[in-house]
């Protein structure tokens, strides 16, 4: 069975920087899965990728040589089971803010004894190059776990979280976290309130062992964030690769303005 090189190159301490998927579209996939990032998220939480789609997207990514994984809109039994069943190598959870929501979402990716994920079908064991019966036995060393802390709640137990048996690795979006730390007055926090709680969740995962990551839109954001002990780093988005390079054509031939994308 084929081993899991991002889950393997995190335990040993390597950064790994991957991006998002959200078109959905299998050509655009089978391009990225060959650029050279070693793993690509099917984000399946803020795009409308059906399960269908995605296992398509999977099996693209993982026959490239590339680590499949896949955002889940919620981190419950059913959404894990699917894309795990569907073929994803790893999980991005989000909205993780306390203990036992993240064992919810460890547990589900795991097979007996480690957790209660269901035994069946036939899909996930091709992406490993693999039998069923050999995928049964080794999948819960292999499963990629991350879990997202996007809350101040989530920060408040991060340590007790991330020192949970099965977690992989913790990733942040910068985006989500701010909102949630808006202020009665809807707010948001300045540039140092953000800052101080991103050092936070770093010191958590550097207290308890755990790698930690987030989505950074530069290559010399990820550079730095590297420097600072982040490992797990997700840069831009097949959607942000495509917007951003268009505007800049538009931009140097004086075309009308188009509509402002940065954000993808």
């Amino acid at each position: 069975m084929k081993r899991n090189p991002v889950k393997a190159a995190l335990r040993a301490g390597q950064p790994q920087v991957g991006t998002w998927l959200s078109l959905g579209n299998l050509y655009a996939t089978r391009v990225m899965a060959r650029i050279g990032f070693p793993w690509l998220t099917v984000d399946m939480e803020h795009s409308p990728i059906d399960i269908a789609q995605a296992a398509g997207l999977f099996a693209a990514i993982a026959d490239a040589g590339c680590v499949p994984l896949a955002r889940v809109p919620r981190g419950t039994h059913e959404n894990i089971k699917r894309v795990l069943d569907a073929g994803a190598m790893g999980i991005v959870v989000p909205m993780v803010n306390t203990v036992e929501e993240a064992r919810l979402a460890i547990a589900a990716a795991k097979y007996p004894p480690e957790g209660d994920r269901s035994v069946g079908g036939g899909l996930h064991a091709l992406n490993f190059d693999a039998t069923a019966g050999d995928y049964y036995r080794h999948a819960n060393n292999e499963i990629l776990v991350v879990l997202q802390t996007e809350s101040p709640q989530g920060v408040e137990n991060a340590e007790a979280i991330y020192a949970l048996p099965g977690v992989d690795a913790i990733f942040v979006g910068p985006n989500d976290l701010t909102f949630q730390m808006r202020g009665p007055d809807g707010k948001d926090p300045s540039p140092v309130e953000l800052e101080a709680m991103l050092q936070r969740v770093l010191a958590a995962g550097k207290k308890t062992g755990t790698p930690v990551g987030l989505h950074v839109q530069s290559t010399d954001d990820a550079q730095k964030r590297i420097a600072q002990g982040w490992q797990f780093l997700a840069l831009g988005s097949e959607l942000r690769f495509m917007t951003s390079e268009a505007q800049k054509h538009v931009s140097a031939l004086n075309l009308k303005k188009a509509q402002d994308l940065a954000r993808y």
